[in-house]
């Protein structure tokens, strides 16, 4: 009798091997392209920007303003007031007002410390070439302990992060129907609670209501999650990698957060709104900055993961107790020809 070969095992050591060497360097790539490509186009793109006065003194702002190829989606406003409550609305990013004593620009540095620089320098620079000055004011300024908006852009990789970990472990730990929806939902109320009292309690870089800050972080972890735990439970643990890809390699770097999502070439922008690190960042701008403006869409963003990432959860937890059930009554039927012959 011949032994059996030892070529089959060296074989598969030799894939893996080469599996290793080619995989780590397209994820390597597949980073840099997603981090870095968006941060090295960033430039405003159909940006927000209102224009306010009669229309006769506003249309050689918006000449100058259309010239910068797409940069700004123009809003035409009556007067500054109405200019200033779009601003404070987030409809706009700012707006610039033509009055007699020369122009004046609004800005919001708590919606992107970013883009109100970039507002500021433009027309700054229009208004040099016109020889007049021009008056700044930030009508929902970001807090002073965090002007740059810092503390916030980097609250969105560990939330991601605490997501993927509570989804993971429901996972591996073997938790599922009501017992795994119950732990996810714990995890992110527990995370949301402790965030907002870094950040708010101690930290003071958020300005909004204590407890509707503490629900954005919840809603964020849940949303990441309860997707990470609801594909596992469909699919297996090739889930858990799945959705952690997604969120770690789009939805990170799609987010605006560090400047706005009408800075991202497109449709990065778009994208990254659709995904939760994405969403929670402009969610949390709403309620901690602008009393809770624009908060509809990210908040159905986040809604719709969550809800759809526990519905997955409940679900494979149903399909797989269908499939014991039927394999123990195949089982019994199985044993009652043998019990008979005995």
């Amino acid at each position: 009798m011949s032994t059996p070969s030892a070529t089959p095992p060296r074989n598969a050591a030799s894939r893996r091997l080469v599996a290793v060497v080619v995989l780590v360097p397209v994820l390597a790539a597949l980073a840099l392209w997603a981090f870095a490509w968006p941060a090295a186009r960033t430039a405003p793109r159909d940006l927000p920007l209102g224009v306010a006065g009669p229309a006769a003194a506003t249309a050689q702002v918006e000449r100058q303003l259309a010239r910068q190829d797409g940069a700004f989606e123009i809003h035409r406003y009556a007067g500054e007031a109405a200019a200033r409550e779009a601003v404070e609305d987030r409809t706009v990013y700012g707006a610039v007002v033509v009055t007699a004593q020369g122009p004046k620009l609004l800005t919001a540095s708590a919606a992107s410390p970013t883009v109100a620089q970039l507002l500021q320098q433009a027309v700054e620079r229009q208004a040099a070439a016109a020889g007049t000055e021009v008056r700044t004011v930030d009508v929902v300024p970001a807090p002073q302990t965090d002007p740059r908006g810092a503390a916030l852009n980097a609250s969105v990789l560990p939330l991601a992060l605490a997501g993927m970990a509570a989804g993971a472990a429901v996972t591996l730990l073997g938790l599922r129907g009501v017992r795994a929806v119950s732990a996810l939902v714990g995890a992110a109320a527990l995370i949301g609670v402790i965030t907002t009292a870094l950040a708010h309690s101690w930290l003071e870089v958020l300005a909004g209501d204590w407890w509707a800050e503490a629900g954005v972080f919840a809603l964020s972890t849940l949303a990441v999650s309860a997707a990470v735990a609801g594909l596992a439970a469909l699919i297996g643990p090739a889930g858990i990698g799945l959705v952690s890809f997604v969120v770690m390699f789009l939805g990170n770097p799609f987010s605006g957060a560090s400047s706005a999502p009408q800075m991202l070439p497109e449709p990065v922008g778009t994208i990254g709104q659709w995904l939760p690190p994405g969403a929670g960042a402009s969610l949390l701008r709403s309620v901690s900055f602008f009393d809770g403006a624009a908060a509809t869409g990210p908040t159905l963003t986040l809604a719709w993961w969550a809800a759809l990432g526990l519905g997955a959860v409940l679900l494979g937890s149903a399909m797989k107790s269908r499939t014991k059930d039927t394999e123990s009554a195949t089982g019994r039927e199985l044993d009652k020809p043998l019990a008979s012959v005995g």
